[in-house]
């Protein structure tokens, strides 16, 4: 089953967005698999992301590769917000 991921950290800047996302680009890691759609919006020093996953499982998977990146760039994503996804309408 799919899932939908919402991270909404107190701060983090465009700048470091891009920094973790290059990061990941680099390695190969990026876009990774299982991850249907990734939208990232928000002021440049207040971004958000949210995301749809094919599963639970590849999201985690995923994670156990980002969070020493972040860690790495000092952001702390918080806890997602992680809700099964529904249906998914494309036109």
């Amino acid at each position: 089953m799919s899932i939908f991921a919402r991270f909404t950290p107190a701060s983090v800047t465009y700048e470091q967005y891009e920094q973790a996302r290059q990061r990941l680009e680099d390695s190969g890691e990026w876009p990774p698999d299982g991850m249907e759609y990734h939208v990232c919006f928000g002021s440049t020093d207040n971004i958000q992301v949210n995301e749809v996953w094919d599963s639970q499982e590849q999201f985690a998977a995923f994670g156990e590769r980002l969070m020493p990146v972040l860690a790495d760039l000092g952001i702390d994503p918080g806890e997602p917000e992680v809700l099964e996804v529904q249906n998914i309408v494309r036109r």
